[in-house]
């Protein structure tokens, strides 16, 4: 199952790091990575594949959000279904 991972926030040393050791540490793989600091603001999408993942989506969501607290970032995981159908015209 593929998902979106979106991370926004002041931007600081380490956040691409930080999130990617998580995902690597869960057999996620990044498909797709788009990243970029507007003034001091961290903005960055990720398309993942979660089917190799030791954690279901919404445990990998939990833990990225549990990161995302201890940095000071806002990190959202959303199954790619649910972000097609939620974004359709």
């Amino acid at each position: 199952m593929r998902a979106i991972v979106t991370v926004t926030g002041k931007d600081t040393t380490g956040i691409i790091a930080k999130v990617c050791t998580l995902l690597s540490e869960n057999d996620v793989n990044i498909l797709d990575i788009s990243q970029t600091v507007m003034q001091e603001f961290f903005t960055m999408s990720m398309l993942v594949e979660t089917e190799n993942s030791k954690k279901g989506v919404s445990e990998l969501a939990a833990s990225l959000d549990e990161l995302g607290k201890s940095m000071g970032l806002v990190i959202h995981t959303q199954r790619e279904d649910i972000f097609t159908l939620m974004h359709r015209v």
